[in-house]
């Protein structure tokens, strides 16, 4: 039980927000989820089954900052990729939920998605079988991008490549998936994607109860992926990933193989960005090949610049107010909201270079230089 009694000792550790952040999470999940199946549609505190699918898909994008902060904030690694995990991810689960469409399809077969007939194939392609099963799709969300990540990492850590050159060649990772699956002949739904999803284990996709279980399911999954990236990074292990952030020779010649250490973490990391993908799907109701847009990957970053990188909580408030912006903005005006971004980023940057969550910091020695500076003055009137 250290584990337990190391997370309650975060929890009371100045600067730590472990446990107040899992008790938020919670409440506002549950508060949410009883205004909307227990209050009725009149009622002032009733919560929308719209708004319940929007939180849901907030949350799965924090479990995606997550992954990016904790491979970027705490490792030092800037992955403009993570898209890519989250986007496999997501068409595993897809693969999943057409299967389960079966003959109420627009054309009938029972064995073959609506695109497949439309294109005259006569079978399912082999990568497809087995996906009408839940457990086997599962296993595809993280087996497909845990291994992808496993050998993407071995090549480039072993090789040493760091820096903007590894930012570029994640990049360029997603962007090469994306042309693939914009091919109608890789079986995946070319251009259009996976849609028009019925069910998942048997319960209607657009029943409010079903969108509540999902939404209260993503909470879960993000609050023990909050918990389990914070465990890791306060342990020794996390220890020698920060070291490796801070001075990655230094390191090495203190006798670690540093390449391993980064090798676990990326893989870690994209398994979180694929269950983010798996959860984000049904609650969307569509995955296609824009997902893997390079442009998408970026705007991970600066969720989790705006929030403050290598705290955990910062991704999540990060994602929160600039997925909220982005509602809010592209409604009023559609064509200025990646100008809006690219703004916004460069702000941070140059006068929040620690995110929101730094804010408070900064505001607190501002205050206490000024008290500093005061002091001989009140001494020598």
């Amino acid at each position: 039980m250290n584990w337990l009694t190391q997370l309650f000792a975060a929890g009371r550790t100045p600067g730590n927000r472990v446990l107040p952040f899992v008790t938020v999470l919670f409440a506002v999940t549950a508060l949410a989820s009883m205004a909307n199946l227990l209050l009725p549609e009149t009622s002032p505190l009733h919560v929308s089954t719209y708004t319940i699918t929007l939180l849901g898909k907030y949350l799965s994008y924090a479990m995606l900052a997550l992954a990016v902060d904790v491979i970027w904030g705490y490792c030092g690694i800037l992955s403009l990729g993570h898209g890519a995990f989250f986007a496999l991810g997501g068409y595993a689960m897809g693969m999943y939920l057409m299967r389960q469409i079966g003959d109420r399809s627009v054309y009938g077969n029972p064995d073959l998605p609506d695109f497949m007939v439309f294109l005259n194939w006569d079978s399912l392609p082999w990568y497809w079988l087995g996906m009408d099963q839940f457990w086997f799709a599962m296993l595809m969300v993280l087996l497909v991008p845990g291994v992808l990540a496993f050998v993407f990492g071995w090549l480039a850590f072993r090789s040493r490549v760091t820096g903007v050159y590894l930012s570029i060649m994640t990049q360029a990772l997603t962007y090469a998936l994306m042309l693939a699956f914009f091919r109608n002949e890789m079986g995946f739904g070319g251009n259009n994607g996976l849609t028009d999803f019925k069910e998942i284990l048997g319960f209607d996709l657009q029943s409010d109860a079903t969108r509540v279980a999902l939404f209260a399911i993503t909470a879960l999954l993000l609050g023990l992926i909050y918990v389990v990236s914070h465990l890791i990074l306060k342990s020794r292990m996390g220890k020698v990933i920060v070291a490796i952030r801070d001075g990655e020779s230094r390191t090495r010649f203190l006798g670690y193989r540093t390449d391993r250490y980064k090798v676990w973490l990326f893989v870690y990391s994209a398994l979180i960005a694929a269950i983010a993908g798996a959860m984000y799907v049904p609650q969307v109701g569509i995955i296609n090949p824009g997902e893997f847009s390079p442009l998408n990957s970026i705007e991970v970053v600066v969720w989790v610049a705006v929030g403050g990188r290598g705290t955990l909580y910062g991704a999540v408030i990060g994602v929160l107010l600039v997925n909220y912006a982005k509602t809010r903005f592209t409604a009023i005006m559609p064509e200025g909201w990646l100008f809006a971004l690219g703004l916004l980023f460069v702000l941070v940057t140059l006068y929040l270079p620690k995110g929101l969550a730094g804010l408070w910091g900064q505001l607190t020695a501002g205050r206490q230089r000024k008290a500093d500076t005061a002091l001989p003055q009140e001494a020598h009137p």
